[in-house]
């Protein structure tokens, strides 16, 4: 960006945060810099398929996208992840551009058949470890905290293909064998784990949408050659409950204490309000959030599925035997919530609905919708499913806060998508004013529920770059900097400018181990 595109993009800045902060009811102001802990981790997010390429590099086996992206129609503009955004070979350039931004932590996950391309049966491939050892320690030169996923949508394709990947209940142990790896050779430097994200859309997508591979599903809900989408999301489901606290009790019982580090789960939370006042439409709204995100949750920090979902499912519902309660006592240290937009729900046990996700029996009887009487929630966007309305994120903190004993949060995914315009000259993209208002109402939410008492710890940014956005390809973008797809070139956008800005102006302090001077003490 030159100069005076700079200088442009500030007083631009500066207009749409008077526009944010100056009403009587503000809650940020430019003298009022923080009220958030003092090793508050302000960081940029990303995924292992979305960012790194190099699919068949130096000993990666194949994964459950890198065979699904391949197959003609399943993504939307016939792309893949195979390049992505080279980020395999660009890191260093990636991790320049968050020097620039001020961030102190990034979230990246680990590819799971770059470091076994055969899950458990096969050798440990060195080349990926030496990869994940070369980023983590180019990061922490840095002063950036790497926050380490395990999985992120992917599995090696060996598993798929043994027996059924999240199926079977083996997958409890190749997971579990594939954490322990990982916190043997990066668990000295990597001081915040996540086991899976958002495992609730996942289960979804793939097992009753058919959207994201295996494409598993059956009637109403799609077109599959295979699957049950009544039954297949709830074992999938249990499965991953599973693996989760099979990773948790390996690192509880083997690294923790010696390494010092935490352990949670991200997970996708869209808040629900109900579309009227009446008691129906409260208790669907409650509903949609158990079916939605507490499905998870709730079995990890309580050792049982949601009332409502026992209620209404019965025996669909796997059941946990009591090793399984055992394991899972020992629950997560933080709960990672990603969260973009929320919808208005409508109940459909006393009323009858129009078709609609949400409807049936195993998807909780509510109605989601966009939309009250013509008028959507929140600004629309380019993308259908995405509304701008700030006031969620502070309602879907304050809940998990109240539902869940405030287990200490991250907000591990917030970000504003775009559709790709061809036509617009290469500088027009750069001025994402709208990315700007949306990360600054958001954050400025997240303020008021940090005010109100809510243990957050952190805020990432999805994403860096604008990356493959999973069967939509490249046809949207989420990034702080524009990628050209052709050539691969970073340039950042006003929203980056911003969120420089914004963090440099918040105080960031941080407490170093005298032992390890990079890294940060766990608080």
């Amino acid at each position: 960006m030159e100069v005076s595109q700079l200088k442009k993009a500030m007083f631009i800045i500066q207009i749409v945060l008077a526009s944010l902060f100056t009403s009587s009811n503000s809650i940020m102001t430019s003298d009022d810099p923080s009220s958030l802990p003092g090793n508050f981790l302000f960081g940029t997010a990303s995924s292992s398929y979305q960012f790194e390429g190099a699919y068949k590099s130096d000993g990666k086996g194949l994964n459950n996208w890198d065979v699904f992206a391949h197959e003609p129609g399943n993504i939307i503009d016939g792309s893949t992840g195979d390049i992505a955004v080279d980020h395999y070979h660009r890191y260093l350039e990636d991790i320049r551009l968050m020097e620039s931004l001020g961030v102190n932590s990034y979230r990246f996950s680990i590819s799971w058949a770059r470091i076994l391309p055969k899950g458990r049966f096969a050798e440990i491939n060195m080349a990926g470890i030496h990869y994940y050892n070369r980023l983590i320690n180019s990061l922490l030169q840095k002063g950036i905290q790497p926050f380490v996923t395990l999985t992120h949508f992917d599995i090696p394709q060996e598993l798929e293909d043994r027996y059924g990947g999240w199926l079977s209940p083996k997958s409890q142990e190749d997971f579990g064998y594939f954490a322990d790896i990982c916190f043997r050779y990066f668990g000295d430097r990597v001081k915040y784990w996540v086991t899976f994200n958002e495992p609730n859309i996942q289960a979804t997508l793939a097992y009753r949408w058919g959207e994201f591979p295996p494409a598993r599903c059956s009637a109403p809900f799609g077109n599959c050659t295979l699957g049950d989408s009544e039954m297949e999301p709830f074992i999938v489901a249990h499965n991953m409950i599973l693996s989760h606290a099979t990773a948790v009790n390996i690192y509880r019982t083997n690294y923790q204490k010696e390494q010092g580090g935490i352990i949670g789960i991200v997970i996708h939370a869209a808040w629900f309000e109900p579309i009227s006042d009446s008691l129906a439409d409260e208790l669907a709204a409650e509903r949609a959030v158990s079916f939605f995100m507490s499905w998870f949750l709730d079995p990890i920090i309580f050792g049982k599925y949601p009332a409502e979902m026992i209620e209404i499912l019965g025996s669909i519902l796997p059941e946990f035997s009591r090793s399984d309660q055992e394991k899972l006592k020992k629950g997560l240290d933080f709960i990672g919530i990603n969260h973009y937009t929320s919808y208005y729900v409508q109940d459909c046990i006393l009323s009858i609905c129009e078709p609609g996700k949400g409807i049936t029996k195993t998807e909780g009887y509510y109605k989601q919708s966009s939309e009250k009487n013509g008028v959507p929630i929140g600004q629309p966007t380019d993308l259908e499913w995405l509304n701008v309305y700030p006031q969620g994120m502070e309602y879907m903190v304050t809940y998990v806060k109240e539902r869940y004993n405030n287990t200490p949060m991250f907000i591990t995914e917030n970000g504003y998508g775009e559709k790709d315009d061809l036509k617009l000259k290469d500088e027009k993209p750069l001025e994402d004013l709208k990315r700007v208002e949306y990360m600054a109402s958001h954050l400025s939410a997240l303020l008021s529920a940090v005010r109100k008492g809510a243990d957050v710890r952190g805020y990432f940014a999805w994403s860096l770059l604008d990356n493959f956005e999973w069967q939509f390809g490249y046809t949207e973008r989420f990034g702080l900097h524009h990628v050209n797809f052709t050539t691969l070139k970073r340039t950042p956008k006003l929203s980056a400018s911003w969120y420089k800005q914004f963090i440099a102006e918040h105080s960031i302090r941080t407490i170093t181990d005298p032992d390890h001077p990079n890294l940060q003490q766990i608080y």
